[in-house]
């Protein structure tokens, strides 16, 4: 069950930063214009539309099979109608809804356009910053997304005591839908919501508001089976910054409690920050080493005690008393962990760290994206993939070595208070993997 069914899943991209050195981040930042300015006069729509079918040309180092030049020809001529009635000052958005079906015909669920509500949004959650919201993840049942997942610390749905499992019945006082809740959180107009929680109805009141986007980890625990065991939070990699000192933190307070297991829950995590990400698997893993093959060549990136290398310079500032989990070790995943979720499950399993529990990944887990802005909009392209140093290819999704399908009978159990894939996480510790003493030294 893909814990955030309305969320794209972002992936990665490079940028570059200074003289060559390349800073590799999966959906977390943005390259402000690209290749592809036309001399003669065109009017916008036609400028985006050149912008991004050049992007096609020079920059695409994707999968797909589809004959590009055949590909701009057919959606040229879908341009050339749309534009018919203006040809020469035809606004830049008349070309959107074109280009955004022109990518989505490369058949490469990589790559997309987004439109520029999704761009303002993508913007707003890479860097952190605020946006109208609730603050509240819902999960589908009973065809509508109506079940709390996740409520974000300091949010409007924290502060009306919405909880994790909560099923939401009625807003002001009619039938809840999802749309009716999407159109009061655009709107900002406070509302009624009824809900039930554990059997019990109950009501709250809240209205959406300019509120941060920022979801750093958290840590919980749970006993079972007499074993205290911790559980780590990870919602997303795209906080803004300090989701890895964070990671790298509660690890230590894991550690100073004597947990006896701990789970890292990337269920529904879309993905981040390379860097965010890699910082953070160093927390479990003490060394990993990656290659990004490109047309010209191959770039090296190493991380060691949250210390991230890449062709042997430190990129991104070193974590700050960095940890090292040693006990035994899962890592709970669904459909919906994207991206850099699926190489912190990856590094795990090939690293024999841990078990990964649940779901086949996203599948977006191999290749590297860079985010152009096309006006107001935006388009996400595949430039790379991934191998090990030895040509081990990254897989496209991650398959779990114990599996725990997350479909709505599960759901119905959380709205009891039952989390079985977590529950599922925690008894498959007893046959993780700790780390071996000589393989925990640098």
């Amino acid at each position: 069950m893909n814990a955030f069914p309305l969320a794209r899943t972002l992936s990665a991209f490079p940028v570059l930063t200074g003289r060559g050195t390349r800073s590799l981040l999966l959906g977390a930042a943005l390259l402000l214009g690209a290749p592809g300015t036309h001399a003669q006069a065109v009017s916008p729509a036609q400028a985006a539309f050149n912008q991004v079918n050049d992007l096609l040309v020079n920059e695409y180092g994707g999968l797909s099979g589809v004959d590009r030049a055949a590909l701009r020809a057919e959606y040229q001529s879908r341009l050339d109608a749309v534009c018919a009635p203006q040809p020469q000052d035809c606004p830049a958005d008349k070309a959107y809804p074109v280009l955004q079906a022109e990518v989505s015909a490369l058949e490469d669920q990589h790559s997309f356009f987004m439109m520029p509500q999704e761009f303002q949004d993508f913007i707003a959650s890479v860097s952190g910053g605020n946006r109208r919201q609730f603050g509240v993840k819902l999960a589908a049942l009973d065809g509508q997304n109506r079940v709390v997942l996740e409520v974000i610390a300091g949010s409007t749905a924290a502060q009306a005591g919405l909880q994790r499992g909560d099923v939401l019945l009625t807003l002001d006082g009619k039938p809840y839908t999802y749309t009716a809740l999407r159109d009061a959180r655009l709107s900002g107009q406070g509302i009624q919501l009824g809900f039930s929680r554990a059997g019990q109805t109950l009501t709250t009141s809240l209205a959406s508001s300019e509120s941060s986007t920022v979801d750093l980890p958290r840590l919980s625990y749970v006993s079972r089976n007499g074993k205290d065991v911790a559980v780590l939070r990870i919602p997303t990699f795209i906080s803004g910054g300090g989701v890895a000192q964070t990671v790298h933190d509660l690890v230590g307070q894991a550690q100073a409690r004597g947990v006896q297991g701990l789970v890292v829950d990337l269920r529904g995590n879309p993905g981040g920050s390379l860097i965010e990400c890699d910082q953070s698997i160093s927390a479990f893993v003490p060394t990993l080493t990656r290659l990004a093959r490109t047309a010209d060549g191959a770039d090296a990136t190493v991380v060691r005690g949250g210390v991230r290398l890449e062709n042997g310079r430190v990129v991104g500032a070193p974590i700050r008393n960095p940890q090292l989990w040693t006990g035994p070790l899962t890592v709970l995943v669904d459909e919906g962990s994207g991206s850099c979720s699926e190489f912190f499950a990856y590094e795990t399993q090939f690293a024999k760290r841990g078990l990964v529990v649940g779901e086949v990944t996203a599948g977006v887990g191999n290749t590297s994206t860079r985010v152009f802005q096309v006006g107001a909009a935006a388009v996400q392209l595949t430039l790379l993939h991934y191998v090990k140093p030895d040509g081990t290819p990254y897989p496209e999704s991650v398959t779990p070595d114990v599996v725990k399908e997350q479909g709505e009978a599960e759901i119905r159990l959380l709205t009891q208070g039952v989390d079985s894939a977590l529950e599922a996480s925690v008894d498959a510790l007893a046959g993780a993997p700790a780390l071996a003493a000589d393989l925990s030294r640098p």
